[in-house]
């Protein structure tokens, strides 16, 4: 889809810090994690929310009151009489909450608008439902975070079979997935080092006191001897635990609006133009192919090509999802998510996507402009893909 009038401003793309599952974040509603942060985001960066008229909402695992969708978060925003969807597509949701809420400003329906994003698959809902038809009329269940994991209606297999599928296809090895697995870390320790303005901590309520969250929680202090260690998850294959990503907690958010306003709210940093954004299905059981077509797409849509691109992020639950964008379409592994990535801190679903265009906007703005692009798989061997250019 391509997009001519939709920008960003300069410094209203966000995240929290992403947690690991069962970390500070576990006991937290995403729904209440989406409106202290986002409060807190626009406040910080003096953005008067009534400059807002819809809001695309996403989020992948049901909180209690999430039926309700956006109405459970726009009047704690001060947005007593704000509406839009709410969204869902798997690990693709941020480049669907993106699309959506730029339509609105594309087509001149809405000014401004906030997409927000926001999920917690720490103690992820059992579902039940019953079967009376069945032999002793047991109910069936599914857990909501836990089952899809290793189960594609699609295919019987698991998201990790996808990974070995693609690595044994372009016959990749242990040693080429360690080496992007030891870059992304690298890139991270790098980035965390320094200023990261985009994150904004999460006050999380307790019995006693209140609890800050400043930076990501749980990760893994990853070296090469540390990764050379591990066994691969599957006898024989190439993906073990440190080349993979783990679930997590986090929400993110940005603000949309036209160029001319973008201009104005960012008073004068800059802005992010929105050029496109585009989906695409790879085969079965082939998951981390799909950022490819996904990604040239929405370049096409944008009227670009791989070489005109300065920054690419990508959201990559295995490094082989980044081995397999880089050889397929030439692009330096080492030019691609200079702030870290989803397969070091963590994967929240819903917010992923959105932290990783968050950060490209950041990569493009510390190098004083340019074009990037956004593309991450999803379950069902899909992706999404954002491209966007940074200008003063």
């Amino acid at each position: 889809m391509k997009l001519t009038r939709v920008a960003v401003p300069l410094g209203l793309a966000w995240s929290s810090p992403f947690c690991r599952w069962q970390g500070p974040l576990a006991e937290m509603s995403s729904v209440d994690l989406a409106v202290d942060v986002t409060n807190r985001a626009l406040s910080a960066r003096g953005f008067h929310t009534g400059e807002v008229s819809h809001v695309s909402f996403g989020t992948t695992v049901p909180q209690a009151t999430s039926f309700y969708g956006v109405t459970t978060i726009t009047p704690r925003l001060g947005l007593d009489a704000v509406t839009g969807p709410t969204i869902a597509q798997a690990c693709a949701t941020s480049a669907a909450v993106i699309q959506s809420a730029a339509s609105q400003v594309e087509l001149g329906a809405h000014g401004t608008v906030l997409a927000l994003t926001t999920d917690r698959t720490s103690n992820g809902p059992l579902m039940v439902w019953s079967a009376q038809g069945s032999p002793g009329a047991a109910p069936r269940t599914e857990h909501w975070v836990l089952d899809p994991m290793k189960f594609d209606p699609n295919t019987g297999g698991s998201m990790l079979d996808t990974a070995e599928g693609v690595a044994a296809d372009e016959g990749y090895t242990r040693e080429e997935i360690d080496e992007v697995t030891l870059l992304r870390y690298d890139q991270y320790r790098i980035a965390a080092a320094g200023p990261r303005d985009y994150l904004v901590p999460v006050h999380v309520p307790g019995r006693r006191a209140e609890t800050v969250v400043v930076d990501d929680f749980g990760l893994h202090d990853t070296t090469a001897e540390g990764l050379a260690k591990l066994s691969a998850v599957r006898p024989g294959g190439v993906v073990t635990y440190g080349s993979q990503t783990h679930p997590g907690d986090g929400t993110a958010g940005m603000v949309l609006s036209t160029p001319e306003r973008a201009r104005e709210l960012s008073g004068g940093a800059g802005i992010a133009r929105v050029l496109a954004v585009g989906f695409a299905r790879a085969e079965r059981a082939r998951m981390p192919k799909a950022p490819v077509p996904a990604a040239r797409r929405a370049l096409a849509d944008a009227g670009l090509d791989i070489g005109d691109l300065h920054v690419v992020t990508t959201h990559n639950p295995f490094a082989v999802n980044d081995v397999y964008f880089a050889k397929q379409t030439g692009f330096p592994v080492e030019k691609m998510n200079p702030y870290g990535c989803s397969l070091v801190y963590g994967h929240p679903q819903g917010p992923t996507g959105m932290r990783a265009v968050a950060e490209l906007i950041e990569a493009l703005r510390a190098r004083g402009g340019g074009r990037g692009l956004f593309t991450g798989c999803a379950a069902g061997d899909t992706a999404g893909a954002v491209v966007v250019e940074v200008t003063e």
